[in-house]
């Protein structure tokens, strides 16, 4: 019976961590900035520590089935 809550957000985790990790490299690459108002650095820093977290979160989801 918990597998389900665990499946749903282990896919939500990881759709959102791949998506972010995604644009953010795409943003990267075009050389845009990935927030507006922010240096350059700090936001793709951040943004890829957050898209990291989601990922491991989701794989730690996982592996709790």
């Amino acid at each position: 019976m918990e597998s389900g809550p665990a499946i749903f957000t282990g896919v939500v985790f990881a759709l959102f961590g791949g998506g972010l990790l995604l644009w953010t490299a795409t943003r990267l690459r075009q050389g845009e900035p990935v927030a507006e108002g922010v240096r350059p650095v700090i936001s793709a820093t951040l943004a890829s520590g957050v898209a990291v977290t989601a990922l491991v979160l989701g794989v730690w989801c996982f592996t709790r089935l």
